[in-house]
């Protein structure tokens, strides 16, 4: 009987360490799950103007006959968020109402300007009144897609007040345009860098407590 009862807790005890293995080996099967969906900011090019530059000034006209003015040096309080778009990119014609939604929901503290280039301006009139943005500046102007070597669509620039480029990259959804404003809200250049910045964090920790205990 006496057997009997230690050969069970043995095996009780086997099966309680079989679980605990099981439970970690998950764990760690989560964490890695977690990094490998974890959300994707815009891609950030690696050529044209750098992130934290100022911006080169640009004098443009919008095809409404508007003058403004793009970059440089400024005072301003507000940030432009540019969104270069085209008539003949399906995914732009949806992100453009996201982009409004979006800007607008920064109360004032960012304003929202559409970019493009071409010669045919009637169809650009037509593709604004399409999307129904004709209360946002509208500019063609192949110097400024230049100047941020804008090579694919749709692509996003976000430069703050003083002019600096906070950041830039492809859009494909809103989550992508969200990453830019908290790129500038934060200061970390992509959402990449700042798991990055985590994973690095979390390694120097688990360092210092070895360290520490085999110190102790």
């Amino acid at each position: 009987m006496l057997e009997a009862l230690v050969v069970s807790n043995i095996i009780l005890w086997l099966v309680v360490i079989v679980l605990a293995l099981l439970v970690f080996a998950l764990t760690r099967q989560v964490g890695i799950l977690h990094e490998r969906v974890a959300p994707a900011g815009a891609l950030l090019p690696t050529s044209g103007p750098k992130v934290g530059e100022l911006t080169k000034e640009l004098s443009l006209t919008a095809i409404d006959g508007s003058s403004l003015v793009i970059g440089g040096a400024s005072d301003s309080a507000v940030a432009t968020f540019i969104l270069f778009i085209s008539p003949t990119c399906p995914v732009c014609k949806t992100l453009v109402p996201t982009a409004r939604s979006l800007v607008n929901s920064e109360r004032g503290r960012m304003q929202l300007l559409f970019a493009s280039d071409g010669d045919d301006l009637e169809q650009h009139k037509s593709y604004v009144k399409d999307l129904k943005i004709d209360g946002y500046p509208y500019v063609l102007s192949q110097a400024l897609g230049m100047d941020f070597e804008v090579s694919k669509l749709p692509f996003a620039v976000l430069i703050a007040g003083d002019g600096t480029l906070k950041s830039k990259g492809l859009v494909n959804t809103r989550e992508h345009m969200e990453s830019l404003i908290e790129s500038m809200d934060s200061g970390i250049t992509t959402v990449q860098e700042y798991i990055g910045g985590t994973k690095m964090d979390d390694a120097n920790a688990d360092y210092d407590s070895s360290a520490l205990e085999q110190t102790s």
